[in-house]
C-alpha cells in the first residue's frame, strides 16, 4: 500500500513539474486515471511532508487547482542566479553549425547535414537551448520539415543588427565547412541517412551576454 501511494505521489509531482502552472483537480485525476478525492488526500500529505522536509519547492493550491513553485524564502538564491548568468560556450562545432544556419536561413536539418556531411541534431538542439537558433516556419516539401533561422538573441551576442548586415562569406568558406565536417567524422563523409552522431568537443568560444 505503501509503494502504491509513493509512486501515486510521484506521478502526481512529475504532472506537476512538467506543467510549471496550476493544474485543476480533475485534470491530475484523469492523467493517473484516478478520481479527485484520492489526488486531493495525496496532495496535501505531499504539502505536509514537503514542509516537514524542508524542500525547497512546496505545492500551493490554487482554488480548485494546485501548483509546485519555488518557496518564497529561497527566492535570494534565484535572483543571484539570474543576475549571473551562465554563458553559453560554442564550440567549434556548434560555431560551424550556426554559420551554416546563419547564411542560409531559412533551412531545414536535412541541409544543414548536406552541407556539414554529418548528423547535426545535437548541434541545433544545443543552438536552440542558447535561443541562438530557432524554429521559422515549415518548408514546402514532402513532409513539411522544419526550417530553422537565428534569433534576435543571436544578432544581439554578435552585436549585428539585422540578419542582412552580416559580413560576407565567401562560397569557398561553405565548402570548407564541409571538409572540417569530414575531419570532425574521421574523415568519412556519411550521408544523412546514416545519421553518425555528432562530435560535440573541439575549442570553445564563450558567448558574451
Amino acid at each position: 500500500m505503501e509503494k502504491k501511494l509513493r509512486k501515486l505521489e510521484a506521478a502526481i509531482e512529475a504532472v506537476l513539474f512538467a506543467e510549471g502552472h496550476a493544474v485543476s483537480v480533475g485534470d491530475i485525476a484523469k492523467a493517473l486515471e484516478t478520481d479527485k478525492e484520492t489526488v486531493q488526500h495525496a496532495i496535501q500529505d505531499m504539502q505536509k511532508r514537503w514542509l516537514e522536509e524542508e524542500r525547497g519547492v512546496e505545492i500551493v493550491q490554487l482554488e480548485d487547482s494546485y501548483q509546485m513553485r519555488t518557496r518564497r524564502e529561497f527566492y535570494p538564491q534565484l535572483i543571484r542566479l539570474e543576475l549571473n548568468p551562465q554563458k553559453p560556450r560554442l564550440t567549434d562545432v556548434l560555431l560551424e553549425t550556426l554559420s551554416v544556419i546563419a547564411y542560409r536561413q531559412p533551412v531545414t536539418k536535412a541541409e544543414i547535414e548536406r552541407i556539414r556531411g554529418v548528423n547535426s541534431d545535437h548541434a541545433v538542439n544545443r543552438l536552440i537551448e542558447f535561443h541562438l537558433v530557432e524554429e521559422v516556419g515549415r518548408a514546402k516539401q514532402p513532409g513539411r520539415p522544419i526550417l530553422f533561422g537565428t534569433s534576435r538573441e543571436f544578432l544581439r551576442c554578435f552585436g549585428v543588427s539585422s540578419k542582412e548586415s552580416l559580413p560576407d562569406i565567401s562560397p569557398v568558406k561553405l565548402a570548407d565547412f564541409r571538409e572540417e565536417a569530414e575531419e570532425e567524422a574521421g574523415g568519412e563523409t556519411e550521408t544523412p541517412a546514416e545519421h553518425k552522431k555528432d562530435e560535440n568537443d573541439g575549442g570553445e568560444v564563450q558567448v558574451g551576454i
